[in-house]
């Protein structure tokens, strides 16, 4: 995320860069989505990926994506982030076609992905987490040196804006509890002028109350205008923040609803894999009496 404050170089994103507004993001075209995906496909030699996958994300709103191992989530967040190129389909940014063809184009496009892991030195300040690889400094030339203070203010603010209460920033990262690390990881993306967020499992590691306070926060970045994908295999924590679902099966669609138009059972029945489950229930279900011990 942090590199979405350097300068731009020769990125690939088809973005005419004389529409960009001061902040850098594309300016939106009426009633178009900030992303659209079409009928997106990956194969990595004989084995499909993705196939014909097919959502949107708005700016304000947050789209999930659900599935299980192997469903193609971590596939699609690699073409998003630019690191894969897809083999069909295509991308819209304000629909306008995008390419992302590697990982700086995508930033360009305000495009900032959180990993599970972070990217994130533990044994490092929070302040200093916080604007890795994009130290503000002050000064020029051989006089150039690290803006401390201003980095330490700036922390401070950015948290705060965000509803982050982090007792002192010259803590190191890792002495956060997990939920607290996911938040400084999404203030630091809005910090550096994201426009979509793509949240990769941010709450699976987590406890119920951890897992609370990062959804908080994905709703705080929402209500400041980004738009958020949210990976997760979890519908109880996907439901409550979602205002569009994707669930993914073996690289297939098994549905691109909005929340009107579909409940918490119908979206966890087809999580856990609908009819497939509904056949294994039948086989390990025993029959009448089977159970009972004999006297």
């Amino acid at each position: 995320m942090s590199e979405l404050a350097s300068e731009s170089g020769s990125s690939g994103a088809t973005v005419d860069s004389s529409a960009l507004p001061e902040n850098g993001a594309p300016l939106p075209e009426n009633g178009a989505p900030l992303l659209e995906i079409r009928e997106l496909t990956k194969t990595f030699g004989s084995v499909i990926s993705l196939s014909g996958v097919s959502t949107t994300v708005r700016a304000g709103q947050v789209t999930c994506v659900l599935g299980d191992n192997g469903a193609g989530k971590s596939t699609l967040i690699k073409i998003l982030s630019g690191v894969y190129r897809p083999d069909g389909g295509e991308l819209l940014m304000d629909g306008a076609p995008v390419r992302l063809g590697n990982p700086r184009a995508a930033l360009d496009a305000g495009i900032a992905t959180v990993y599970q892991d972070l990217a994130m030195v533990p044994l490092m300040a929070i302040w200093r987490n916080f604007f890795l690889g994009s130290e503000p400094t002050k000064g020029w030339g051989p006089f150039r040196r690290f803006d401390r203070r201003r980095a330490l203010e700036t922390t401070r603010r950015e948290l705060g804006e965000m509803g982050i209460d982090i007792r002192d920033p010259d803590q190191p990262v890792g002495t956060l509890s997990g939920g607290e690390r996911q938040s400084v990881a999404i203030a630091r993306a809005v910090h550096f002028g994201a426009r979509l967020l793509i949240l990769d499992e941010p709450t699976s590691a987590l406890g119920v109350k951890q897992a609370g306070v990062v959804l908080r926060y994905i709703a705080a970045a929402r209500d400041k205008g980004l738009g958020v994908i949210f990976i997760t295999h979890n519908p109880h924590h996907a439901y409550p923040i979602g205002d569009r679902f994707l669930i993914l099966n073996r690289g297939k669609s098994l549905g691109d609803r909005a929340k009107s138009e579909i409940s918490l059972a119908e979206l966890t029945r087809l999580m856990a894999g609908g009819a497939e489950l509904d056949d294994l229930a039948h086989e390990l279900a025993r029959e009448p009496g089977a159970g009972e011990t004999a006297k």
